[in-house]
């Protein structure tokens, strides 16, 4: 009597053997061609060579262990996969994405990018901060499509956005913007980004209104932030929150590199503690740092050495930065 217990199916024959027969090979090949070149199902397959649909799917792993079956991934031009790649693993980040920016509008490239990886990866859930003077970030949300439902919970800011009447509209246009199209409520920090004095700056922090936005903070699970070089960009010089030309020499001789939310630190990322810090009304580079998400949006020659610098430093986990920068940073590496 036979004591094994009884199969639904025998186990293929070439299983036992070195390779499959040509007979297999045969059926093996038209099953894969079926399934790949004429997109029918495994059922419709197994209905029509009248075998069991454990048998095709049997049938289509085999076809990919012995090579009859090999897939092949053909990269559309502009796309640049293999950077993302080598970014990625020279600098521990969780994601990188790499566009062109051609020469004309360099910056409404990288916002467009920006935009897209905001929709695709915000599904809900998030109380996201950003930061005030970024003109990376404000190309990014004005090229973003409002949500059909909210997607975010609070848009809360990072650093004071207080400064010249005439480019302060940006700074509030900014979490304006990102708050109607991902469906969040703004929270605006009603303070400016640089004080005059430390004692102005302790004053301030105890103001209830501020005190309101600032404890929203360690609660936050995105950063969206803009990476700046030492010298100021164009938009923060006018806004009244730069660094004086003294004070950049004072860093610069501390070693520092760039910033981020005003925040100073050198080329491996460690932050460079000055008076200056004592001044700054915005998030703290450790309360940053815990933010479990923190997504970057920087670009350009002149920014390399501070990009390199977030980026050894884990002041960023996310990079969007363009082709000519992503070079640069993995060369040096």
């Amino acid at each position: 009597m036979n004591d094994q217990s009884p199969m639904t199916e025998q186990a293929e024959p070439w299983t036992r053997r070195l390779g499959p027969s040509d007979e297999q090979v045969r059926l093996m090949a038209k099953v894969a061609r079926m399934y790949h070149e004429r997109g029918m199902r495994q059922a419709e397959i197994a209905a029509e060579l009248h075998v069991s649909q454990p048998r095709v799917s049997r049938l289509l792993k085999r076809a990919v262990e012995v090579g009859v079956v090999r897939t092949t991934v053909s990269v559309p031009a502009g796309v640049h996969t293999d950077l993302e790649d080598e970014l990625e693993a020279a600098y521990g980040l969780a994601e990188a994405v790499v566009v062109d920016a051609g020469d004309d509008d360099p910056q409404r490239a990288l916002g467009s990018a920006a935009a897209v990886y905001l929709e695709t990866t915000l599904i809900g859930g998030d109380d996201l901060g950003i930061s005030s003077w970024s003109a990376s970030l404000i190309a990014a949300v004005d090229a973003m499509r409002p949500s059909s439902s909210p997607v975010v919970s609070d848009v809360v800011q990072l650093v004071g956005g207080v400064g010249d009447p005439r480019v302060q509209l940006d700074a509030t246009r900014l979490l304006t913007t990102l708050a109607r199209a991902t469906g969040a409520a703004p929270i605006f920090l009603p303070a400016p980004g640089l004080l005059s004095s430390p004692s102005a700056r302790e004053s301030l922090m105890a103001d209830p209104a501020v005190l309101q936005v600032t404890s929203r903070w360690l609660d936050l699970t995105i950063a969206l932030v803009g990476i700046g070089a030492l010298e100021p960009s164009p938009l923060l010089l006018r806004s009244g929150n730069s660094i004086a030309e003294a004070e950049q020499d004072k860093l610069r001789a501390a070693g520092a590199v760039g910033d981020v939310c005003l925040r100073f630190f050198d080329e491996d990322g460690r932050p460079v503690v000055t008076d200056l810090d004592d001044r700054v009304i915005g998030i703290s580079p450790d309360a940053l740092r815990a933010i479990p998400r923190r997504i970057a949006v920087a670009g350009g020659v002149r920014k390399v050495a501070a990009i390199r610098g977030a980026l050894r430093g884990g002041w960023v986990s996310v990079l969007i930065t363009d082709v000519r920068t992503a070079r640069a940073l993995v060369a040096a590496a």
